[in-house]
């Protein structure tokens, strides 16, 4: 994979705004694709594959937010695992939830990785970098 594209999924402008800055001031330069709910996420994936247009570029990481209208993050990563092309695309889920509940939901379903989106700029910059440093940099993904 020559192009390693991001896709964020975040309903919340502000967040979604956060999230865009603390990449660029972190120089992860990768193009940044955004869904801002549950259905576009996975329109973004089947949709064009269904239809027999040309395929859209596999993101090389999925951020993915929980809280999402339309369909909520724990279906749409149900969903990505259920299909054999998406199945091992790394998914971390980047949620403001605390609550127990949704981590355990996250792990049974597939996700990556849990991070709680950190409440101070400093701390989602930092997070934010060292997130796109592993999964963009380190993180060896299985071949196509």
């Amino acid at each position: 994979m020559h192009n390693k594209v991001i896709l964020l999924v975040e309903d919340n402008p502000r967040d979604e705004a956060l999230t865009l800055r603390a990449l660029k001031k972190s120089n992860i330069v990768n193009d940044v694709i955004v869904a801002h709910d549950g259905v576009e996420a996975l329109d973004y994936f089947f949709r064009e594959a269904a239809s027999g247009e040309s395929e859209k570029v596999m993101p090389q990481l999925v951020l993915l937010d929980l809280k999402l209208p339309k369909l909520n993050g724990l279906e749409v990563l149900r969903r990505l695992r259920a299909t054999e092309s998406t199945r091992r695309l790394p998914v971390v889920v980047f949620t403001s939830s605390s609550e127990e509940e949704d981590m355990l939901k996250s792990y049974e379903l597939g996700a990556n990785s849990y991070v709680r989106k950190p409440v101070e700029f400093e701390h989602f910059l930092e997070a934010t970098k060292q997130l796109g440093l592993y999964w963009l940099v380190l993180n060896e993904i299985v071949p196509d």
